[in-house]
C-alpha cells in the first residue's frame, strides 16, 4: 500500500495506491467524506471499499482532497474537490493505460463527488455510493445516470434522512438500462459505527456478483 504524491490542480495531493499484478487490471478510485467534518482517505469505510477492490485484483487509489492531511490547497465546497478527483483518475490511468474497466466509490460527501465525476468520465462503468448526501446536495445532474451501481444507506441515519436516498434511488432506477442495487442496513447510523462488518459483506457480495456477470 505505497504512499504516493501526485500533482493536483491546486498543489500536491497525497494518496495510497495499490498496483495490481494482473495485466490489464481494472481500476478503482475511492473518495472520502467531508473534509471539514474529519473526512480523510483513512476513513474506515473508504478503506473497506479500497480493500474490497484490491482483493479482487483491481489497481486502487484513495487520496486526500485538497487541504486534508499532506494534500495542499484549501477546501473548495466541492468544485475543487471534483477537479482533484478527476486528476486522481487521470494519474491512475497513466499507470494503467490498458485497464479493462474503471469503478468509483465514495462515502457521504465523497459519494456526491464520485457521482459527479461519473457524469464526466464515460469510462467509469460502475459505482458504489455509501450514504449519498441526497438531502444536502442536488443530484439532478444524474440525468441520465451513465452507469449502474450500488447505494448503501442506514435506516437510522440522522445526518442524511433515508427518505431522501429512497427518492434518489427511485429516480435512478426509473431510467432505462440502469440497475441500482439498493441496500438498507437496519440499525445503522450515518457512520455505520456498529455495522461496518455488515457493510463489508454487502460490498463483497455486490462486487462478486457484478464481476462474475462481467466475466
Amino acid at each position: 500500500m505505497p504512499e504516493v504524491i501526485f500533482n493536483g490542480p491546486d498543489g500536491r495531493l497525497e494518496g495510497r495506491y495499490h498496483h495490481s499484478k494482473q495485466p490489464n487490471a481494472p481500476v478503482a478510485l475511492l473518495l472520502h467524506p467531508h473534509p471539514q467534518h474529519g473526512g480523510t482517505m483513512n476513513n474506515k469505510l473508504v478503506f473497506a471499499m479500497y480493500q474490497a477492490f484490491v482483493r479482487r485484483g483491481f489497481s486502487a487509489l484513495r487520496f486526500n482532497f485538497r487541504g486534508v492531511g499532506r494534500s495542499q490547497g484549501v477546501f473548495d465546497n466541492g468544485l475543487g474537490e471534483m477537479s482533484d478527483a478527476a486528476t486522481a483518475l487521470d494519474w491512475m490511468q497513466t499507470y494503467n493505460p490498458n485497464a479493462s474497466g474503471s469503478w468509483i466509490g465514495g462515502f457521504s460527501f465523497g459519494a456526491w463527488i464520485a457521482m459527479q465525476l461519473m457524469m464526466r468520465r464515460p469510462e467509469i462503468s460502475g459505482f458504489i455510493s455509501i450514504a449519498p448526501p441526497a438531502s444536502q446536495h442536488d443530484f439532478s445532474f444524474l440525468a441520465p445516470c451513465p452507469a449502474s451501481g450500488m447505494i448503501v444507506h442506514g435506516d437510522k441515519d440522522d445526518v442524511i434522512p433515508i427518505a431522501s436516498v429512497d427518492k434518489l434511488r427511485q429516480k435512478l432506477s426509473a431510467q432505462k438500462n440502469i440497475t441500482i442495487d439498493y441496500r438498507v442496513i437496519e440499525g445503522a447510523d450515518h457512520f455505520f459505527a456498529e455495522h461496518t462488518d455488515i457493510l463489508i459483506r454487502h460490498l463483497d457480495d455486490y462486487l462478486d456478483k457484478m464481476l462474475t456477470e462481467a466475466a
